[in-house]
């Protein structure tokens, strides 16, 4: 998608409608949450002209990928007190999913990353515990 304003909005449609359609209402909602805070930062910190958003869906869990072109301008959460209105996107993220990371691709001549987080049905084995 188009890296504008409307591209978290665009990206949380998405993601829900596909969790819903492909029987994990149940993680639908952190799902749109984490892929609005993931896509709001690289809109907001990136020059990338585009925005990806790719998902894996599994029985036991979902990865959500957001990718864009700029691999050095890498995510890390922020400690911010509760008076800063940004800064607790990735925190939130954390909190929500079962992992969370970054990878850049490219090799030695990085090109584009992805921030991913997956999210893992209740009761699911092999899901909880958070990462980075």
């Amino acid at each position: 998608m188009p890296n504008s304003d409307c591209a978290p909005r665009i990206a949380r449609d998405f993601v829900g409608s596909l969790l819903r359609t492909l029987d994990h209402p149940g993680l639908a909602d952190d799902a749109r949450l984490c892929v609005t805070e993931v896509v709001t930062n690289s809109h907001r910190h990136t020059r990338s002209r585009l925005i990806r958003v790719d998902v894996a869906v599994c029985r036991a869990e979902v990865t959500v990928y957001v990718g864009d072109n700029e691999p050095r301008a890498l995510p890390v959460p922020a400690l911010s007190d509760a008076e800063h209105e940004h800064g607790r996107g990735l925190l939130l993220v954390e909190s929500l999913s079962a992992r969370w990371g970054s990878v850049i691709y490219g090799g030695c001549s990085p090109v584009a990353k992805a921030v991913w987080f997956t999210l893992a049905v209740a009761g699911a084995e092999g899901g909880g515990g958070a990462g980075g």
